[in-house]
């Protein structure tokens, strides 16, 4: 029996390239059905696809996560192969990554721009420098080496896709699925795969800032649910400073000529090392809940498993 590959296209306004797209990835994957979501496009962008091939439905919610959560509650197969509608991924790593996933080697594998040709491609700096400071924070905090975090060329399992509780509404969606598979567990691949800037006329739907400060959020909010322990206690760590900085001087003088003048600044350094205490003692609570949450979805995905 063979195994069933969907390729997965969120679209919104994509009508230069969809086309070109579609038949990129039929050639590619001659056996696979091609989903494109379309979302709110005004282009024709959805007309243009179904032409071309694609099986086209639609999504009203704006937002790429939006549109991956629908995909991925109403679509069934045993790979997915999620990629942009810009035509910036080559359709010539498509199989290979299929394959990773298809043979039980990988639960996600990682199209990898930007050990290849993305920093030459890519002609916005600040989506350079995004791209850098996400994978250096997520590495850093997760203690992982993904190399490209940001990137919309993946292959899933059934596995991954239906036990991802997705949160994200828009661009941030990538970096919540790479936390999630580096916290879970999961078997993640990274293949370097070229990239080619958009072509002419052809514009990016991602804003380097608002959309860069969400993505920053999610890293942040993120880092609060799957590590509590030691995001509370670095926040603790400043109440734990101020306290030092604000109380040794009056317990000098005191111990000096057995006066306190200061005690606005011993005030508040109690006030400090409580806070401090109380973020500390949230973080171990904290980290015992995130702790049998993983028991939980452990016991989750053994059922998602069995009703394969």
């Amino acid at each position: 029996m063979s195994k069933k590959i969907a390729v997965l296209i969120p679209c919104y306004n994509e009508s230069r390239t969809i086309e070109k797209v579609i038949k990129d990835y039929k050639k590619a994957l001659p056996h696979a059905d091609i989903y494109v979501y379309d979302n709110n496009s005004t282009d024709g962008t959805d007309e243009i696809a179904k032409k071309a091939g694609a099986i086209v439905k639609y999504e009203y919610r704006q937002g790429k996560g939006n549109v991956i959560r629908t995909m991925f509650k109403e679509i069934d197969a045993d790979c997915y192969l999620m990629i942009d509608g810009d035509d910036t991924y080559p359709a010539e790593n498509a199989k290979e990554m299929c394959d990773y996933v298809l043979d039980g080697k990988a639960d996600m594998v990682i199209g990898d721009r930007l050990s290849s040709t993305y920093f030459e491609e890519n002609k916005r700096p600040f989506h350079n420098f995004g791209n850098s400071l996400v994978r250096f924070l997520i590495n850093f905090i997760f203690h992982n080496n993904v190399k490209d975090i940001m990137t919309g060329y993946r292959a899933f399992s059934y596995d991954f896709v239906k036990s991802f509780p997705i949160l994200s509404k828009g661009f941030e969606i990538e970096t919540e699925m790479t936390i999630h598979a580096v916290d879970k567990n999961f078997k993640l691949v990274e293949i370097p795969v070229t990239y080619r800037d958009r072509p002419e006329g052809s514009v990016s739907k991602l804003n380097t800032y608002s959309d860069g400060f969400k993505v920053l959020k999610t890293i942040g909010v993120l880092f609060a649910e799957y590590k509590p322990f030691l995001f509370f206690n670095i926040v603790a760590l400043v109440f734990y400073l101020i306290t030092l900085i604000l109380g040794i001087p009056p317990f000098v003088e005191y111990f000096k000529t057995g006066l306190v003048l200061k005690f606005p600044s011993l005030i508040v350094a109690g006030i400090s090392l409580l806070v401090g205490l109380l973020l500390s003692i949230t973080g171990i609570i904290l980290q015992i809940i995130a702790k049998k949450h993983r028991q939980l979805y452990e016991l989750y995905l053994t059922n998602v498993k069995r009703d394969k």
